[in-house]
């Protein structure tokens, strides 16, 4: 590793969350060019994950880039899919010497990469930024490893722990430095999922607003019935943003086809019980290309993600407010016995945002108990 290793890393790892969001199946990658400590070229993968950080990188440097050192926060892939291998691009534009954090973990490439670009005598240097670019490749490993997306459950509660009034009123339990930061949320993920109960409830919009994005992220409802307002925000905006619809298989079929045809896509899930199978829900998603998952509610849907041992990451919003016993509760039953079988997480963050608390976990691995 070199002296200024860390800090070109960090700003590729910088350009690669500017894809995080909207480049969905692939993951969100930065790299760059450096001739002589000077930066020659920058690129991140493009929205839809193509073209790759690599080629638009390598495109900007032009000739610069012979002799040159690359920077890319994932191993440059060695397979060809509907564009040629990066590291085909790397070898032809004469770089010397590359600089990754790790290997990719798709089987597609896996280490086939660096020993591609080592056989074409290019100098590989691994670890660089390995922390951070674990967490920024999070949801696209996901999907590798389990079929699914990443996950992460966003509970916005009052001092006692409820999301509304008995009567439902929720608006606003958090301010207006909470709700912008939502907004953020939203960007940086594939989509936003919420019940069938928060629909009809709030009638969201769930689209990211106060910030330019290129592609708004999919917005999935879970409704066994499709039984949603086909008159409200979610149906006079898919020209804004695409919506998937989760439903069971009893879901009956003028639902079925006035959704399709006002152009939503529609998701048949197995059922488990009364309820849509929630494991199968997150691997149909997984099959979809998702790798980022935003979860916002309701507390029976958070229930069933924390019950299946399916959020990843908890984010909790603690507004300035007490609501009471009587108020709605963060969350449905757990039927939970013993305290042994309680979901665990770690604590990864904490601020203050304006007069509210956001604290961000990270999920526990569960151990099992003789």
């Amino acid at each position: 590793m070199r002296p200024d290793d860390a800090r070109h890393m960090e700003r590729a790892l910088e350009l690669g969350r500017r894809g995080l969001g909207n480049t969905w199946p692939n993951p969100a990658v930065g790299c760059v060019i450096v001739q002589q400590d000077k930066v020659v070229g920058e690129g991140w993968t493009q929205p839809g994950g193509r073209p790759h950080a690599e080629t638009e990188a390598l495109l900007q440097a032009g000739a610069a880039a012979k002799g040159a050192t690359a920077y890319v926060t994932l191993e440059p892939c060695a397979h060809h899919g509907q564009t040629p291998p990066c590291t085909d691009a790397l070898i032809a534009a004469g770089v010397a010497r590359v600089v990754a954090p790790f290997a990719d973990h798709d089987p597609r490439v896996s280490g086939q990469g660096f020993d591609r670009l080592r056989a074409a005598g290019i100098e590989v240097t691994t670890g660089v930024g390995a922390d951070a670019a674990e967490v920024d490749h999070a949801g696209f490993f996901c999907r590798v490893a389990t079929g699914r997306p990443r996950l992460t459950l966003k509970l916005a509660t009052s001092l006692d722990g409820r999301i509304a009034t008995a009567s439902g009123d929720s608006q606003w339990i958090t301010g207006p430095e909470t709700r912008s930061y939502v907004h953020r949320l939203r960007a940086c993920h594939d989509a936003v999922m919420v019940g069938a109960g928060t629909v009809r409830a709030d009638d969201p919009l769930l689209t990211v607003r106060g910030f330019d994005v290129p592609q708004q992220p999919v917005r999935i409802v879970i409704s066994r019935r499709l039984d949603l307002p086909l008159d409200g925000n979610l149906a006079r905006t898919l020209d804004i943003a695409p919506l998937w619809l989760c439903h069971g298989e009893d879901a009956p079929e003028d639902a079925r086809l006035a959704w399709s045809q006002i152009g939503a896509k529609l998701i048949q899930v197995p059922l488990d019980g009364r309820q849509v199978d929630i494991p199968a829900l997150m691997q149909a998603l997984g099959d979809e290309g998702l790798t980022r998952v935003f979860c916002e509610g309701g507390g029976e849907l958070a229930a069933s993600l924390l019950s299946a041992d399916l959020v990843d990451r908890l984010d909790l919003h603690m507004g300035g407010v007490v609501i009471g016993a009587e108020g709605r509760p963060a969350l449905g039953a757990l039927g939970l016995d013993r305290l042994a079988d309680a979901p665990r997480f770690a604590l990864t963050s904490v601020r203050q945002s304006g007069d509210d608390v956001v604290q961000s976990w990270t999920r526990q691995r569960r151990q099992s108990h003789a």
